[in-house]
């Protein structure tokens, strides 16, 4: 009895710190040595998830186009000329061997080929250890215009997670 009792207790200490969909995440900076924005290494903090609806890439480099289906999908739906839309790319830099010269190399090259996206790098797992997102996988969160979580998916967008994801969106913006 004792056991089932201490395992309870791991099991919601473990899931204190996770995600919930309607509901909005403890706020995490990634600075410093854990990373921040790839533009200029600011600090990236989630405080900044507001006034629009904002769909996050949480992505291990070498998951990179697990989603890239969901990624087109989502460009070609063109929510930005429709008014309060952003989205967010942070890359789980400690997720993969690539090393990290050449990922920022490439991360550089995104951020100029896509301006308007947000752009963040994070060395040691931030999001992984604050929020409970999966750890060498690609994690899709999606955020209304006041931070709340509205949709998470960790790995490959089925074609019904995709229908529901931009449903979610379109009732948001």
């Amino acid at each position: 009895m004792k056991l089932k009792m201490l395992l309870v207790a791991l099991l919601a200490t473990i899931n204190l710190y996770a995600v919930t969909v309607n509901k909005k995440p403890k706020e995490v900076v990634i600075s410093g040595k854990n990373g921040g924005l790839v533009k200029d290494g600011k600090a990236w903090d989630s405080s900044m998830l507001k006034n629009k609806v904002y769909v996050m890439f949480y992505v291990d480099p070498d998951k990179k186009d697990v989603n890239e289906e969901f990624s087109q999908a989502l460009k070609a739906k063109d929510y930005r000329s429709r008014g309060a839309f952003g989205s967010i790319a942070i890359i789980n830099m400690a997720a993969t061997w690539k090393p990290n010269f050449a990922i920022n190399i490439i991360l550089k090259s995104k951020q100029k080929e896509f301006p308007k996206t947000i752009y963040v790098k994070d060395y040691n797992k931030v999001l992984v250890k604050k929020w409970g997102l999966r750890d060498d996988a690609s994690d899709i969160l999606i955020f209304s215009k006041d931070g709340t979580l509205l949709f998470y998916k960790s790995g490959k967008m089925g074609t019904s997670d995709t229908q529901k994801a931009f449903n979610i969106i379109e009732a948001n913006l």
